[in-house]
């Protein structure tokens, strides 16, 4: 396990120091929304409070999974995310918990309810991991260490294909998926790590019992780029640096299946504007993790500068929408210029 506990130290070094890493695509630049000259709001009173796992959060944040090891600095990273998360009343998802599974070292990194009593947090094992010795014991022990209050199981084929020591057998994961939803006593939650989730994705995952899907898009954070700097044939993940289904399109792509399972964004959102036409593409919360990693190296009181700032976007463009609270906001596509979409 030392390798792995290496490997995250890597991700947050790489992410960090290389600006190539966060692709910028700004996929949601080019939805504009209808501004309100009258919105017949008082901005005091917009209410961007939102119930998530049958908690209520501030409003439709989620830090996303980021990492979590036995160094020391990983586990200053996840108690300040999850103070902060605690404080602001917001998500949390944690790195992959692989690596605890046989490193007891890296548990300290995990045990974060002490930090977040009453947050929403979640855990996360790689799906892929299931056609690896990985079976339900473990993902039971990733929510028991983290008292979670659901399970990320993360789909990455592009990340591992270009890991230098990528696993890289995604074959029959839907039945074992379906195995570990029918015994978890938690919601299982189905991400991607950057590449998007397609229609006939979710078809599959509805087939294995699943009710909640991120779809984690392109335009962000490249884990292709990520490991192209750790391989010795950086060529590959440079050329599917850009690989995969937008975050707003795999929005929409999930529209006919808004009634059959709630929604995450993630994948490039970088400010509350862009939450905002998340949700008016039917999410129910918005992940974010880049823009937390600095300031989760420094304090918890850095983080929620950043959360902070992010509400208050968010809670501006509600104003400006005309819409008071999330239902007045949610799945409403006619608030898009059409003609400025697509």
């Amino acid at each position: 396990m030392a390798q792995i506990n290496q490997r995250k130290l890597d991700h947050i070094n790489i992410v960090s120091e290389d600006r190539a890493i966060d692709r910028k695509q700004c996929y949601f630049d080019r939805i504009h929304l209808t501004h309100r000259a009258l919105p017949e709001l008082n901005l005091s009173q917009v209410d961007p409070s939102v119930r998530f796992l049958n908690k209520t959060l501030s409003f439709p944040l989620l830090i996303s999974s980021m990492t979590g090891g036995a160094d020391a600095e990983l586990i200053t990273i996840n108690r300040n995310l999850a103070i902060a998360a605690e404080a602001e009343g917001v998500a949390l998802a944690v790195g992959s918990q692989r690596v605890f599974l046989s490193d007891e070292a890296a548990r300290a990194s995990f045990e974060l309810r002490k930090q977040a009593p009453t947050a929403v947090l979640l855990g996360n094992l790689g799906a892929v991991q299931l056609n690896y010795n990985v079976g339900f014991a473990d993902c039971e022990a990733a929510v028991k260490v983290l008292d979670a209050d659901g399970l990320y199981l993360h789909l990455n084929p592009l990340q591992e294909a270009v890991q230098p020591e990528g696993d890289t057998d995604f074959s029959g994961l839907r039945d074992k998926i379906a195995g570990i939803v029918q015994i978890l006593k938690k919601p299982v939650i189905i991400k991607e790590v950057g590449a998007g989730i397609s229609a006939e994705d979710v078809e599959h995952l509805l087939a294995a019992g699943i009710r909640h899907v991120d779809v984690a898009g392109t335009g962000g954070t490249s884990w292709s780029m990520v490991e192209s700097q750790r391989s010795e044939n950086p060529a590959l993940g440079e050329l599917f640096a850009d690989w995969g289904i937008p975050t707003p399109l795999a929005l929409q792509m999930m529209k006919p299946y808004r009634h059959e399972v709630e929604l995450i964004a993630s994948g490039g959102i970088r400010n509350g504007i862009d939450i905002a036409k998340s949700i008016i593409l039917g999410a129910s919360l918005c992940g974010i993790a880049r823009p937390f990693l600095e300031p989760a190296r420094e304090s918890a009181e850095a983080v929620r500068v950043v959360i902070r700032r992010i509400k208050r976007e968010f809670t501006t463009a509600m104003f400006l929408l005309g819409a008071g609270s999330i239902n007045d906001l949610k799945g409403r596509e006619e608030l898009i210029l059409n003609e400025y979409w697509h």
